[in-house]
């Protein structure tokens, strides 16, 4: 399939020799390996929108190191990254193939030396998420699948995710403590929480959602997610079989994955 084949049917396709899959997977593994080695050198610090939205300089290198891989092997495609990498692939299609970075997710829990961060990609079309990878190296996992690629942990499938309901399964969310204030974000957030049978908040979504795909975690919601935090994980959970959803409630776009039964449950709770 030529590359202009593989813009314009939004498929995960083999280009240059590497296949999708197998590119995402060297991706996030190199750029997780560049981020640690440089937290343990040492890091210049920035902080964005508040204390604990952080930048580091992991964060950019490991970036380009993705965007150059991309430039390389998927020259017609689209990129778009957290620290602001942006362009645009040839082709103009809906389903036009659009690679998202996130470098280091969890870039708090990064710099304070906790183990939930990871470097994550996803590509999408239009229509939804294709592919996802996302490699923990503190755990040494990592996680490739999508709708056409079924989600492994280390080359290994995952277990197809189970039906159950909400009130059965764990719950991972977040809310920002300056928007607790704000009820068209808290209630239905707090909805769907006391509805859950446990909490777990990671502060990593793309851990998060790869805990989902996996059966760690029953379930995922998140208000006004950005694309680098959403489609990377969205894709490892259709990959495992289960469900990843954007609803329209309450004035927000709230992320939604997990098994099908669960996000029927969440989705009930938040039009409610």
């Amino acid at each position: 399939m030529s590359r202009r084949d593989a813009a314009t049917t939004g498929r995960v396709v083999t280009v240059r020799g590497v296949d999708d899959a197998s590119l995402a997977a060297a991706l996030v593994r190199d750029a997780g390996a560049l981020a640690a080695r440089m937290l343990d050198e040492g890091l210049t610090v920035e902080h964005k929108t508040s204390i604990s939205d952080v930048v580091s300089a992991a964060d950019r290198a490991a970036e380009r190191l993705i965007a150059e891989r991309l430039r390389e092997h998927r020259p017609g495609d689209a990129i778009v990254g957290e620290e602001g990498t942006a362009e645009d692939g040839s082709a103009s299609s809906a389903a036009a193939r659009t690679w998202y970075l996130d470098p280091v997710d969890g870039t708090y829990n990064f710099l304070s030396g906790l183990p939930e961060w990871c470097a994550a990609v996803g590509l999408a079309t239009d229509a939804g998420p294709l592919l996802g990878a996302v490699f923990q190296p503190a755990a040494g996992e990592l996680w490739v699948g999508g709708g056409g690629h079924p989600t492994t942990r280390n080359g290994r499938p995952v277990e197809p995710l189970a039906d159950r309901p909400l009130d059965e399964v764990s719950l991972a969310t977040y809310l920002h403590p300056t928007a607790l204030h704000d009820a068209s974000l808290r209630e239905p957030a707090l909805r769907v929480s006391a509805a859950s049978a446990t909490i777990r908040m990671l502060g990593s979504g793309s851990i998060e959602l790869a805990a989902v795909a996996g059966g760690r975690v029953g379930a995922s919601i998140q208000a006004d997610s950005l694309p680098w935090d959403w489609l990377p994980g969205a894709a490892l959970v259709i990959g495992a079989g289960g469900v990843a959803q954007v609803v329209e409630a309450a004035g927000h776009r709230w992320h939604v994955a997990g098994n099908r039964r669960a996000v029927a449950d969440v989705r009930a709770l938040l039009t409610r």
